[in-house]
């Protein structure tokens, strides 16, 4: 069964820092794009990272740029989100996704498409 799973969450202070992993079954991730979104309590959701499926280029949300690098192991099963320096607001639950062609930031619209994980919740607090 093709699927994502995510691991990597959990509580942590202002300031911390903590590494998401998303492991892929049945492919790679060689020819898809990933991302990474998160979803706050309210049900906003947003993009934060991004990667393309040369697995190099990258582009960030202006919420996290300088402080979260999406990355991928070289055998290009596993996608990693490291967050560093996190604050209260950074507390949501993180997905990630891949699909063949390029992910949109709306996730709303990217939902219907490609394949995402169950979820794994980050906390930040004192």
């Amino acid at each position: 069964e093709v699927q994502l799973v995510e691991s990597g969450g959990g509580s942590v202070q202002p300031g911390g820092s903590l590494r998401l992993s998303c492991t892929a079954s049945e492919f790679t991730f060689d020819d898809y794009y990933t991302a990474w979104y998160r979803e706050f309590t309210g049900g906003e959701c947003e993009q934060v990272a991004s990667l393309d499926r040369d697995g190099i280029s990258t582009d960030y949300s202006d919420f996290v740029r300088g402080r979260f690098t999406i990355s991928q192991d070289n055998a290009k099963t596993t996608t990693y989100l490291q967050m560093n320096n996190l604050n209260r607001e950074d507390t949501a639950v993180y997905y990630c996704a891949a699909d063949p062609t390029p992910l949109v930031s709306d996730c709303t619209h990217q939902r219907g498409f490609g394949y995402w994980g169950q979820g794994t919740p980050v906390t930040v607090s004192a």
